[in-house]
């Protein structure tokens, strides 16, 4: 796999036309399976599923896009990870999502964060304190994933609040859900923890995990840490 690690904070445009161009090639096979890491300018993005009632309360802009999952925060001290992969025949879209959730769940663990699934919603979440706590908190999530496959390649992936400003949460109803909160890293340990902290684990964990499913055995590498430029494509019309 060919491994990315952007500099900055990323417009989500120039991350998506850095993803579509990306996807172009390696379904061709022109390039390696590849994963782009990065934090993003913060913005609101929202799946097909987002109903308007869960936009912004203010009018902030949403951008609309062509993931699973409904609308979602990212911005930085959030760790975003788009594996663009060619997957192996027969491939299995709900794999695929629980894959990125198990290669999350090592890394949280990895920092002394206990996470789970929750039957029915994807992500990956800690579970809620026990009543008898004071001001015990309810089921959170700390890892938001929306993915596509689309002529056999993945895109969008998972976003992972590492030392995020959580408040970016209370104007929506995040991934369509208002019986639970959000969270992050930080939060959970009452240390700050930090995306370069967490980089080299997800990472690892990533490439551990998605080997297994791709097309093409990989060899890892690492790319240097500068964006490549990013060339604007048409949005691949098939989904699976």
């Amino acid at each position: 796999m060919d491994i990315r690690h952007l500099t900055g904070h990323i417009g989500y445009h120039e991350g998506w036309d850095l993803q579509r161009s990306t996807h172009e090639s390696v379904r061709t096979e022109d390039q390696a399976d590849t994963v782009f890491f990065l934090e993003h300018v913060s913005v609101y993005t929202a799946g097909a599923r987002t109903h308007r009632d869960e936009y912004p309360t203010d009018g902030t802009e949403v951008i609309k896009v062509d993931r699973g999952g409904k609308i979602t925060w990212h911005g930085p001290g959030q760790i975003v990870a788009y594996p663009i992969l060619k997957l192996a025949k027969p491939f299995d879209v709900v794999e695929y999502v629980r894959t990125l959730e198990q290669a999350v769940m090592d890394v949280c663990a990895a920092f002394g964060v206990e996470t789970m699934r929750v039957e029915g919603r994807s992500g990956v979440w800690v579970a809620a304190d026990s009543p008898d706590v004071p001001d015990a908190r309810r089921e959170r999530k700390v890892c938001a994933i929306g993915a596509r496959v689309a002529k056999g390649v993945t895109m969008h992936g998972l976003a992972l609040n590492c030392d995020s400003d959580l408040a970016a949460f209370e104007h929506i109803v995040p991934c369509g859900i208002d019986d639970a909160d959000v969270t992050s890293l930080t939060a959970e340990l009452g240390r700050r923890v930090t995306v370069d902290d967490v980089r080299p684990h997800l990472e690892a964990a990533l490439v551990e995990h998605l080997a297994p499913l791709l097309a093409r055995t990989p060899a890892p590498t690492t790319a240097p840490t500068t964006a490549p430029s990013a060339a604007s494509s048409d949005p691949v019309s098939a989904t699976a």
